[in-house]
């Protein structure tokens, strides 16, 4: 299973690539099982064990996403977008889109409300796959992690919360028996959301794109290892000015501005890497001294830590400081 988790990723990947390009030709069952070497029979039987859905209706669901969002941030006239992403008239289209998210696309370019998008499907995911395929011993020695204070302007924070989980995936297991708090729900309503302030790009239809995890010292929180009642949370980061519509199953919060520090590594092979920078991370926070630097952790409820996981740019926890 392991290995076809890796192909089907790499036909989750090709299809955003081509979507993206407007390569409609490549987006057939029938060139991607080519690519992989298999019969569009065995790939089909293999894209639905692993992803839980057919691969017409995930292509289908990935085309709407990437055109909802040159609907809300775009000009473009809805038709040119219909046909853009391979929809045969604005009718055809108009139906498709109602379907899945409940207002025409007329309707939603007047009034983006939340929706839940398509997100990419990730089936070689990091979180799940952690320590398969690693390999080397961890080294005693953390300088692959930077580390720096910030200052961070005040802004809002979107986001569901629990007290009780004990990492990613026991949250998401937990939030997932919570009507309409499932991660795929979630992540979908977070992905429509735009002005993120930690969006890479704002247009990759990705349940990656600006949304993190975090951790809010609340007293009637989990007690941590780090030795703090915390609720975990999951959510993103927005302007203080934003006004718009707030999912009824979300909170949402003002943080002010304040100091913080970070402790940062950089870009990593989740596949052979991941468990060992997170052991790099967890020991530079444990070891690193406070002394003369005028700073320690700020303890204070309500502060929030930040939880950045990308493998592709940084791992990073981003945790509240004061002065002394």
């Amino acid at each position: 299973m392991y290995e076809w988790q890796k192909q089907i990723q790499i036909i989750i990947d090709e299809i955003d690539l081509c979507i993206k390009r407007h390569e409609d030709e490549a987006l057939t069952l029938q060139h991607l099982a080519h690519k992989l070497g298999y019969s569009e029979f065995h790939v089909s039987r293999k894209f639905k064990e692993i992803s839980g859905m057919q691969f017409r209706d995930y292509l289908r669901y990935r085309k709407l996403a990437f055109a909802l969002k040159e609907i809300r941030d775009t000009k473009k006239g809805i038709l040119d977008i219909a046909l853009t992403y391979g929809f045969s008239s604005n009718e055809a289209f108009t139906r498709a889109f109602k379907e899945a998210y409940g207002i025409t696309p007329s309707e939603y370019r007047r009034n983006p409300v939340p929706v839940v998008l398509r997100t990419i499907i990730k089936p070689f995911d990091c979180y799940l796959l952690s320590g398969i395929g690693e390999s080397g011993m961890m080294q005693s020695t953390t300088e692959d992690v930077k580390v720096y204070f910030v200052t961070i302007p005040a802004h809002k924070f979107l986001h569901i919360k629990n007290y009780e989980s004990i990492g990613y995936w026991d949250f998401w297991q937990k939030q997932s028996q919570i009507p309409g708090q499932d991660c795929e729900t979630i992540c979908g309503l977070l992905d429509s959301i735009k002005g993120k302030l930690d969006d890479a790009g704002g247009s990759e239809c990705n349940s990656g794109s600006g949304q993190l995890m975090a951790y809010i010292n609340e007293p009637t929180g989990r007690i941590c290892g780090w030795g703090i009642p915390l609720a975990e949370c999951y959510g993103v980061r927005l302007p203080m000015d934003y006004d718009g519509e707030i999912p009824s199953q979300m909170l949402i919060m003002d943080v002010p501005e304040a100091e913080y520090i970070v402790f940062e590594h950089g870009p990593f092979d989740y596949e052979k890497e991941n468990q060992m920078v997170e052991q790099k991370i967890e020991a530079a926070m444990k070891n690193f001294d406070f002394t003369d630097t005028g700073y320690c952790l700020d303890m204070t409820p309500d502060r929030v830590f930040y939880f950045y996981h990308d493998e592709k740019r940084f791992w990073k926890y981003v945790r509240p400081v004061r002065k002394v």
